[in-house]
């Protein structure tokens, strides 16, 4: 598992653990059961403070990502596609309707942003 952080991003730097956590999770990257790094193994590769990713690990616990046991570090937890299918419909959702308010505002149509979300599938 492979962690980048971006400086430049807006994003906070726990979101952008969180996030890559999660796509290596929900790709099958890591898989159920599997421990990942320790926060203070993480912290000290990302050069970061622990503080962060314990905020984190906090999240995808919270989240039902991950799982801890005190002493031995945490660990990918069984996940149920059809949850993690409709937390991502609910995510396409909020995203859809931030594109379907920035189009209104600068009077895009709606056939021309089927046209544009077709082209972009394609790719």
């Amino acid at each position: 598992m492979q962690i980048i952080i971006s400086n430049s991003s807006k994003e906070p730097i726990y979101e952008q653990i969180t996030n890559q956590i999660k796509s290596s999770i929900l790709s099958g990257e890591i898989q159920e059961g599997e421990a990942i790094p320790s926060m203070r193994q993480l912290a000290k590769d990302l050069q970061i403070s622990v503080i962060t990713t314990k905020r984190a690990y906090e999240e995808l616990e919270k989240e039902g990502f991950i799982y801890s046991i005190v002493g031995k570090g945490s660990f990918v937890a069984e996940q149920n596609l059809e949850i993690i299918r409709e937390k991502k419909l609910k995510v396409i959702e909020e995203q859809l309707s931030a594109v379907i308010t920035n189009s209104r505002e600068i009077g895009l149509s709606l056939d021309e942003l089927h046209q544009l979300l077709d082209l972009l599938y394609e790719e």
